[in-house]
């Protein structure tokens, strides 16, 4: 009796073993990775960075993304009043003119900010009335800032002798010796299709699409519709037209990086297929350049191609092209080893050439993989060629890095990514139109 169990207990030990050893696995991995992410919070100091995180500096930066500002300012030495939008020349009012929350009078110019938020200036100096806090009165004395507020301050006035900053809800404060000046904030992106010099800045929506081919001429000059339409492509605020050129260089860079990496790989491919070229160091020397190129990230090209050629668009493009043609000679080359020979044979018995063999037996076979990948380059190239435009000068990176340098125009910003992300969106559609079209024949 006692063999008898003795031997389904042996049969059953291995089984026993590998369970535990399952269970051993399950329990360690999830281990590992929480030792990992513990790793992580220790090494990048994540609890360091929650503490430096300024969260009220990025919802400021936020809502400047769909917001401006009209600047109120006043040159305390000439007594020059100026409004501007995001302070900007080519936003100013003309002369004599303001927004109708400011009264200009005689000795004093006073500007509501709503809520009961009122600032005056005055030839003493400038007052800010708080609801709820008080007047804050500041005036020039002996050759620094005298600031009367109740006390104590509170945290959003940041005052010292030679400048007081106030920031509120309803805008923001700033006296110096030189200039006092306030911001009031509004949704939307101001100007952003007239600007305050055009004729047709502050028409309503509706009196502008009536007008858009019959009525009255706004401007006796223009034709409404052509009118419209210069002003909105020369918006020396937003650019819309050198926009529009920089989202054309962008996709040119793209497609000329792309398509001129996939002509330049497609014969160094066969060179580089096993089945194709008998001569093994050529096909290892090929295949080491693929590595080389390819292992070198594009924006390293990018950087050298700049020191050697110079910025501008064509730099960008040969940035690309140069690490295409290490991915496109890698994939081309593979898809070229992997043909089905009994094609190549059929064509063969027909006494074809080499030329008309590649020509007849292999392209149709890896036509569709080589368009699939050129296509799927061509669209991840149109979002690259934004980060390489900001590298060599060219296209909407370039733009989209000048108005971040500024720290101030971040709706422009906004509208920069915008655009971007419907172009991206644009290549997207287009090439599985495309691939559609060329490939499954629909």
């Amino acid at each position: 009796m006692t063999a008898t169990f003795a031997q389904p207990a042996a049969a059953t030990a291995p089984i026993l073993s590998a369970m535990r050893r399952r269970r051993l696995a399950a329990l360690a991995v999830p281990a590992v990775i929480l030792a990992y992410f513990a790793y992580i919070f220790v090494s990048f100091d994540i609890a360091g960075l929650a503490q430096r995180a300024r969260m009220d500096n990025a919802a400021i930066l936020l809502a400047d993304f769909v917001s401006h500002k009209v600047h109120v300012s006043r040159d305390n030495r000439s007594g020059t009043l100026v409004s501007a939008i995001e302070g900007e020349a080519k936003g100013t009012y003309p002369d004599g003119t303001h927004p109708d929350w400011v009264t200009v009078e005689p000795s004093r110019t006073v500007i509501d900010l709503g809520g009961g938020h009122v600032v005056t200036y005055d030839e003493a100096g400038a007052r800010y009335d708080v609801p709820g806090y008080g007047l804050i009165d500041i005036r020039p004395e002996g050759g620094g800032l005298h600031l009367t507020a109740p006390e104590p301050l509170p945290d959003w006035i940041n005052a010292s002798g030679n400048r007081v900053t106030v920031t509120t809800d309803a805008g923001r404060f700033t006296y110096t010796r030189s200039k006092v000046e306030t911001f009031r904030y509004f949704a939307g992106w101001e100007l952003f299709f007239f600007t305050l010099d055009s004729p047709y800045h502050g028409k309503g929506a509706l009196a502008l699409l009536g007008g858009l081919m019959t009525g009255e001429r706004i401007d006796p000059a223009r034709a409404n519709i052509i009118g419209m339409a210069e002003d909105f492509w020369n918006n020396r605020m937003w650019r819309h037209g050198d926009v529009a050129w920089a989202i054309f260089e962008t996709i040119l860079m793209a497609f000329l990086g792309t398509f001129g990496a996939a002509i330049i790989s497609l014969p160094l491919a066969f060179l580089a297929a096993r089945n194709f070229n008998l001569l093994a160091p050529v096909r290892f020397a090929l295949r080491r350049v693929f590595d080389f190129v390819r292992g070198v990230d594009g924006l390293i090209w990018t950087i050298i191609l700049s020191r050697a050629f110079g910025p501008g668009p064509m730099t960008g493009a040969l940035a690309i092209l140069i690490t295409d043609i290490g991915s496109f000679g890698k994939t081309f080359s593979e898809a070229l080893e992997n043909i089905d020979e009994k094609q190549v044979e059929g064509v063969r018995s027909t006494g074809a050439t080499a030329f008309q063999r590649a020509r007849f037996g292999v392209i149709p076979q890896v036509t569709p993989v080589l368009l699939s990948q050129v296509l799927y380059y061509l669209e991840s190239n149109t979002r690259s060629a934004t980060v390489v435009g900001a590298i060599v000068g060219g296209g909407i990176g370039l733009m989209l890095t000048q108005a971040i340098q500024t720290q101030k125009d971040w709706e422009e910003v906004a509208y920069y990514m915008v655009l971007i992300i419907l172009m991206v969106m644009l290549m997207d559609s287009f090439s599985g139109w495309l691939r559609r079209k060329l490939i499954k024949g629909e």
